[in-house]
């Protein structure tokens, strides 16, 4: 089967987790809003297609009869039917919890830069996008990291224990790639305090799987989704 990925071009945003895991496995699949002839529209469109289960917004998976919405629910399904997590129903279950950790991290970085409307611009929020950053860089960095440090000390080089990486794994990579675009200062401060969080972005980084996604046209850069660098929110 060749899944269809539907997510918004230009962005990397929450379709990165997604692509990551159809790339690191191999995984056929069209990212339908890049096809040629599909223009600003044709998302916006399908979206407005009849189906029995219609998603909310994108990324959402159409896998045959079946669509699949919402990041941590694709990567379930994907980590069921791919092998992308363990097997067991404790293993699946503890990977899709680290990815909903992830997701909540997600939300709250992207909060920093639009913390009172995502329909707003930056500039009519950016007094209390400067607060927001503050606690995110002073109190949330941490803690999140912190977390994702004391399970790599408990299960060792991936999330899910194991000797493979998960799908969990490659999230953190984006997510940590996405922290080091938007808040380099904070970045470069905390990093240390956190070395296996950072081992396992080197890791993946260097996972034969992902070399030629990496250096393709198919990995959009970071700019204006979820994780946006403003030098004014970023600090030590």
């Amino acid at each position: 089967m060749t899944y269809d990925l539907w997510y918004w071009d230009g962005i990397p945003g929450r379709g990165e987790f997604v692509r990551l895991a159809l790339e690191a496995a191999g995984i056929a699949y069209r990212e339908c809003a890049r096809q040629p002839g599909a223009t600003g529209q044709t998302l916006a469109d399908d979206m407005q297609a009849p189906r029995k289960h219609p998603p909310f917004a994108p990324p959402y998976l159409v896998a045959g009869q079946l669509t699949l919405a919402q990041t941590a629910n694709i990567l379930l399904y994907l980590g069921d039917k791919h092998g992308l997590a363990p097997a067991g129903a404790a293993g699946r279950y503890w990977t899709n919890q680290l990815q909903l950790t992830i997701a909540d991290m997600v939300a709250e970085a992207h909060d920093t830069h639009h913390p009172v409307a995502a329909s707003d611009y930056y500039e009519d929020q950016r007094d209390e996008a400067l607060r927001r950053a503050a606690n995110f860089r002073a109190e949330r960095i941490p803690k999140f990291l912190a977390y994702f440090e004391r399970v790599l000390q408990e299960r060792g080089n991936w999330l899910a224990g194991g000797r493979r990486w998960s799908y969990a794994d490659l999230s953190l990579f984006h997510l940590v790639d996405g922290l080091l675009y938007a808040f380099p200062r904070r970045m470069g401060t905390v990093t240390a305090s956190y070395p296996k969080v950072m081992a396992l972005h080197a890791r993946v980084a260097a996972l034969p799987a992902l070399q030629a996604y990496f250096s393709s046209g198919r990995r959009l850069p970071f700019g204006d989704g979820i994780f946006r660098y403003y030098p004014e929110l970023d600090g030590d």
